[in-house]
């Protein structure tokens, strides 16, 4: 048994850094943006290239994260200075972003076999890759849900929060709402693409599709934390959210050992994430049921 929980949080660990970037476009400032589908392979092909050509892997992770910032500003750019929508423009800079990915890596896939990554300190130390996979995890999870419950208690991340929720409020306290949402979707690209450097060097390769699907797991941990362990405040949606993306994990892994052929786990979790954005809907309708027959 713990041959397979132990892998499962350790992925639901890296892939939560994901997860934690939809959440801020789209709980926080209540956007739809695709373009981390773009910015995750984005952030593996800079971080696979730079480990591959020599560089360490704190120089591999701070290019990832810029690069990822970079796409994210772009979105934001398209969004706010030529009014696309932000759907639009999520899904143009995710399409500009495949071509980029292709170009940084120079092949459609990079293999790491052999390169020392950051989980190379731990099976140095003595550690088994699982162990130092799972430590890594806990560390980066802390360190950047600390930053960011940080970061959004500030004067700017509060003017964030409030873009998301009233804009036009937020524009008549002063706050320029244009820049709040380049800042928010800088920020999120930047943890996708953090994200996608880890996994890739977890998997030990880069690959130019790894971003498929990863809107839809994102979501599905967000939605999942939200269901499970609640949104009394913005820590426990934080901690929802990490939670949300190991249960995420552990779902697909009792699943896959129950006999689903791995093709079908797209399929199974736009089911997933469906059901779990119709719950809310479906036990207000319960308790109206219940009301009803009680009045009865």
């Amino acid at each position: 048994m713990l041959d397979i929980l132990i892998p499962t949080v350790s992925q639901g660990l890296l892939w939560s850094l994901l997860a934690l970037g939809v959440y801020i476009t789209f709980r926080v400032l209540d956007i739809a943006d695709l373009s981390v589908e773009g910015t995750f392979p984005l952030g593996a092909a800079v971080a696979a290239s730079c480990i591959a050509s020599g560089h360490s892997f704190v120089t591999a992770f701070a290019l990832a994260v810029a690069a990822g910032c970079a796409a994210g500003a772009v979105t934001g750019l398209l969004t706010t200075k030529l009014r696309i929508p932000a759907l639009l423009s999520g899904i143009l800079t995710m399409i500009g972003l495949y071509s980029v990915n292709l170009r940084v890596m120079g092949r459609a896939n990079l293999s790491l076999l052999g390169s020392d990554t950051v989980y190379s300190l731990g099976t140095s130390a003595g550690l088994t890759e699982v162990q130092s996979t799972l430590l890594v995890g806990v560390i980066a999870v802390a360190a950047v849900t600390g930053l960011i419950y940080w970061f959004f208690g500030t004067e700017i991340g509060l003017a964030i929060r409030a873009t998301g929720f009233n804009p036009q409020m937020s524009r008549a306290q002063g706050v320029n709402t244009d820049s709040m949402v380049v800042l928010g979707l800088l920020l999120s690209n930047g943890l996708v693409a953090l994200s996608g450097a880890l996994v890739a060097q977890s998997n030990g390769f880069a690959d130019a599709g790894m971003g498929i699907g990863t809107i839809v797991i994102g979501l599905a941990s967000v939605i999942i934390g939200e269901v499970l362990f609640g949104t009394r405040s913005f820590k426990n949606c934080l901690i929802s959210v990490i939670l949300g993306s190991i249960v995420y994990r552990l779902v697909i892994a009792a699943v896959l050992e129950m006999g689903m052929p791995p093709n079908d786990l797209k399929l199974f979790t736009a089911i997933l994430v469906a059901l779990a954005l119709s719950l809310p809907l479906i036990q207000s309708r319960l308790k109206a049921l219940r009301h009803s027959s009680g009045r009865a």
